[in-house]
């Protein structure tokens, strides 16, 4: 879990049922994916997506409902790279993007490029196995991993995933089936999951708690809709 990260270059490829895979082009050597970032936003139903992208493809998505905080977050994460806004390129990308959001059945393709230790790529692969509509929870994403014991590690990796919607890392949960903490904010996660029926019309009470067994702080929200699990 403490290997140095390389570039992983290749595709992702999500399928109607919402399951995607990452098809690998070539790992390079550490470092970001490149020097300079293209970048692009736009209102989505879930709020506003900014995605930004190098010569080799997408390497950042973020959703939230304020643009300049979108901005601050990516030149956060690339503190050495050129950002050039409202790219043509980026706006395309986007574009699909935003389809895909609004029309999930009808898949997405997308040339990606990442800064990756191998572990997480692991854990990106399985989010990237979660169906649409359906959750799963950290200490599940360890034991398919065969590393149960892993569960901090997988909710790092969850967290540090730069491809928000597309790796679908808003569908893991805490291990008592409550919402848990989210870059982009638990309201943006509890639309995503709702706009991929994984949140029933019911809602259940849950007192802010830490998830069992998993380490990993559960929403403060007072009211936790229940979630449909794989």
């Amino acid at each position: 879990m403490h290997s140095e990260a390389s570039i992983f270059t290749g595709r992702l490829s999500i399928a109607a049922d919402g399951r995607a895979e990452m098809a690998a082009g070539r790992a390079g050597c550490g470092g970001v994916p490149s020097a300079a970032l293209a970048y692009a936003d736009a209102a989505s139903r879930c709020g506003r997506i900014l995605l930004a992208a190098t010569a080799e493809g997408v390497a950042w998505i973020g959703v939230h409902e304020s643009v300049e905080y979108l901005e601050s977050e990516l030149r956060s994460d690339y503190r050495h790279a050129s950002l050039r806004p409202q790219d043509p390129v980026a706006e395309g990308f986007l574009a699909e993007l935003v389809a895909y959001l609004e029309n999930s059945r009808r898949g997405l393709r997308l040339p990606i490029a990442l800064r990756a230790t191998p572990f997480q790529l692991a854990v990106w692969r399985e989010l990237c196995a979660i169906p649409r509509g359906r959750t799963r929870s950290y200490g599940e994403i360890a034991s398919r991993l065969g590393r149960p014991a892993a569960v901090r590690a997988v909710g790092r990796a969850n967290g540090a995933n730069p491809l928000a919607i597309a790796i679908p890392c808003h569908r893991v949960i805490g291990n008592n089936g409550g919402l848990t903490g989210y870059r982009w904010g638990i309201e943006i996660k509890r639309r995503l999951l709702a706009h991929e029926g994984a949140l029933s019309a019911a809602a259940a009470p849950a007192a802010t708690r830490r998830s069992a067994g998993d380490g990993l702080e559960s929403s403060k929200f007072p009211q936790e809709p229940r979630l449909r699990k794989s």
